[in-house]
């Protein structure tokens, strides 16, 4: 009996609409992935396939090859982090005009986590990840939470970067809960100045910063696997400074690709 073929997960790409000069593609749009995501999701066995748009600019323009076909052929999908959601598209102009977001990423995005619910691939959120999921699913965004979040916490550092860590309280009897055991408190990267405001539908919390009480993970409870996590796992080697080690999630997603594969 041959083995069975590694799992394809699909990886989100970010969008660099204005690229440096120095690089030499004045006008032109990249699409691109950060490395350590791709090593992660390889070092667990993974193929991973950065999934373009299939869109040329706002709006959604029809392409020979559709996200429809894009999704038939992985086996899962993980958002990974990256600029702003837009606040317009979860209804709300941007409060300044630096948090406007990327509109255009969010369209391609949201339409590509539809089409994996629809046909049943896991969904996995990272950061801007996991905003992007809520809002998908109805939610709303702080757009800052520094300015919107009395008491915060300071959630993002320029010049640390993933150096800048805070507590998480996972949620007793939650999906984090049971893969972490009797860990109730732990600590994680964090690298974003929004969060989660309102829960988009079907959504529930299973980590939150206990200094104030901002969201940290989210779970579907529809009618597929859809997790988010507003800190980066794949910045966590295990036993690294001491924070969370990330593999129990990154395994769950690939157990529930898995099962996706064998429907």
């Amino acid at each position: 009996m041959s083995p069975a073929r590694p799992l394809r997960i699909g990886l989100s790409a970010r969008l660099l609409h204005d690229p440096p000069r120095e690089l030499g593609f004045r006008g032109k749009t990249l699409q691109y992935l950060e490395q350590t995501v791709a090593h992660w999701l390889l070092a667990h066995g993974a193929l991973v396939f950065m999934v373009p748009t299939v869109a040329r600019g706002a709006t959604v323009e029809r392409a020979a090859i559709s996200m429809r076909d894009y999704v038939r052929e992985l086996d899962g999908l993980l958002l990974q982090g990256g600029a702003d959601v837009s606040p317009l598209s979860y209804g709300e102009e941007p409060l300044r005009e630096e948090w406007a977001g990327d509109r255009v990423r969010d369209l391609y995005e949201t339409e590509l986590f539809w089409e994996c619910v629809i046909q049943g691939r896991p969904v996995l959120g990272i950061c801007r990840g996991l905003q992007l999921v809520n809002v998908a699913l109805g939610g709303t965004l702080y757009q800052d939470i520094a300015t919107q979040v009395p008491g915060a916490l300071a959630h993002v550092d320029r010049q640390a970067y993933d150096q800048n860590e805070h507590e998480v309280e996972i949620v007793p009897g939650s999906g984090l809960g049971r893969l972490y055991g009797l860990t109730r408190r732990a600590r994680v990267n964090s690298i974003h100045h929004q969060s989660v405001k309102h829960l988009g539908r079907g959504l529930a919390v299973e980590a939150v910063s206990p200094g104030d009480g901002v969201i940290e993970a989210i779970r579907w409870s529809g009618s597929s696997y859809v997790m988010g996590l507003q800190w980066h796992p794949e910045f966590h080697g295990a036993g690294e400074r001491g924070l969370l080690d990330g593999s129990p999630v990154l395994e769950e997603f690939l157990e529930a690709a898995a099962a996706a594969r064998e429907r």
